[in-house]
């Protein structure tokens, strides 16, 4: 349970008007708060006390005293409640979490991603200190920040800037190596023989 005070009496402020909404008014004073809490604080947690088991039950492998209620969906082993580890609607006990995510088959979890984004600005801006390259990257980077725009981005929080930032930077070095070679070709047609 939260416990909101309010903030003029310091009495708790009413659950259920967290829960409704924004705002509270606090039932002694009559104070008007606006309040914006995680939904998760408000919800209740399940017990993490395990059930004694009763005799022909099954019982947990870690705690022999305390009744099964999933099975491991690696190894089997009849895991507690207070050692069931739900990954992705599957049940785990903590060895073979323990063991390692690669162990543990369809977990979907991933320790770390590729960050597109930033190898699509790499690739357009590196090559600028050596500008015939331009040529070649200039598309590249375009290309690369377009075919992994939808991917997921790195585990931490991130925008999509840096794909837009690899497109913009690309199409100028496309638009910049078009500009030399028309300015090339219109130089040389120009000129006296």
């Amino acid at each position: 349970m939260v416990v909101v005070p309010c903030n003029s009496c310091a009495m708790p402020l009413p659950e259920w008007e967290l829960a409704a909404g924004e705002s509270s008014t606090c039932p002694d004073c009559g104070t008007e708060h606006q309040i914006k809490i995680f939904p998760a604080a408000l919800r209740v947690a399940p017990s993490t006390q395990s059930e004694s088991a009763a005799e022909g039950e099954a019982t947990c492998f870690d705690h022999p005293s305390s009744r099964a209620i999933a099975s491991c969906a690696q190894c089997g082993r009849f895991v507690c409640q207070l050692c069931v580890v739900e990954v992705r609607n599957n049940n785990y006990c903590p060895s073979c979490m323990a063991a390692g995510l690669h162990k543990v088959a369809g977990a979907g979890l991933a320790p770390s991603r590729v960050a597109y984004d930033t190898i699509a600005l790499a690739i357009a801006v590196g090559p600028l200190l050596f500008f015939p390259l331009t040529l070649l990257t200039g598309p590249v980077a375009i290309f690369f920040a377009f075919r992994y725009w939808k991917r997921p981005l790195a585990l931490m929080h991130r925008n999509r800037w840096r794909f837009v930032a690899a497109i913009l930077i690309g199409l100028i070095e496309v638009g910049g190596v078009g500009w030399l070679i028309l300015y090339a070709l219109l130089r040389r047609v120009a000129a006296p023989a």
